[in-house]
């Protein structure tokens, strides 16, 4: 990992990424595509290492409370999180400073963050964001190798529920010809049902490859799936979008079974109410675009 200073550590939408990088391993991760323009090695981790000075000044100076975003291009919870706490430390300055969060993570060392989740959820809102693509856990630890498995973070999931802390699950991605079966989808919809959901957000059954990102997700499936990669050729060229054969049944599967729980997977929806802020102490709410 190296060390780096930046400008500033806020977008235009109030996302963060304390991190650029990652050490989870997934064999399909987008943020390996070559469009993002990393300049490093993709697991040579960067961190910002004044990342926490500049949120502290963006939170003190902005007029408005909102919802702060994080996790949407680097895990927040890597592995060299559990030394540097640079996570930990932004999310002290979240609660002090009275915002909201929306995290997203694959990883149990949320759980070490308890405490301020439930402060901010008490305060404002915090929407907990987990991945789960694969409910068997030997076939988790080929598609995800280095990061808790499914049934972890199912229990992550079961956690926040009875903290009372609404959660997202990412459905996403479903590789063809591997995890796009209705046995996966049905098992990730148990744990979703029992941990009570408030969400789950996917946008097709399928992936994308970009460069970058294609080229290392072929170099894995000749590694673990061997013939594979010649198939995914043969069906889908260069194509960006890779859906899935099942596609149409398993997104219908989806939505009928969240209809019937009462479960959001409408993907504008859940944005929304993840950009959406709440004051709980003063009883309103402001969005994330009146800033």
């Amino acid at each position: 990992m190296h060390e780096k200073e930046v400008k500033s550590i806020l977008s235009a939408q109030n996302g963060m990424n304390i991190y650029r990088g990652c050490t989870h391993g997934c064999i399909y991760c987008d943020a390996r595509s070559t469009c993002y323009q990393m300049q490093h090695e993709f697991e040579d981790i960067e961190i910002k290492s004044n990342a926490v000075e500049l949120l502290e000044k963006s939170l003190g100076s902005k007029r408005r409370k909102c919802m702060i975003g994080t996790g949407a291009m680097s895990d927040p919870y890597l592995h060299a999180e559990s030394r540097l706490q640079l996570t930990r430390k932004c999310l002290e300055l979240i609660d002090e400073y009275g915002f909201g969060l929306a995290i997203q993570t694959k990883s149990d060392l949320i759980l070490r963050d308890l405490d301020l989740l439930r402060s901010i959820n008490r305060k404002s809102k915090c929407v907990v964001q987990i991945t789960l693509t694969t409910h068997d856990e030997n076939l988790c630890k080929v598609l995800e190798p280095n990061v808790c498995t499914t049934k972890r973070r199912a229990e992550i999931l079961n956690i926040m529920r009875d903290e009372g802390i609404p959660t997202i699950c990412w459905m996403t991605p479903m590789l063809p010809f591997i995890n796009d079966t209705e046995e996966n989808v049905r098992g990730i919809l148990d744990y979703c049902f029992k941990a009570k959901v408030y969400g789950i957000l996917f946008f097709n059954i399928g992936v994308t490859l970009r460069d970058g990102d294609r080229q290392y997700f072929y170099q894995k499936l000749e590694e673990h799936f061997p013939g594979l990669k010649e198939k995914y050729i043969r069906t889908y060229g260069n194509a960006y979008e890779i859906p899935s054969p099942n596609n149409k049944y398993l997104t219908g599967l989806v939505r009928n079974e969240c209809r019937k729980q009462g479960i959001v997977c409408n993907t504008k929806q859940l944005f929304d109410y993840m950009h959406q802020y709440e004051d709980k102490q003063a009883g309103e709410q402001l969005s994330l675009f009146d800033l």
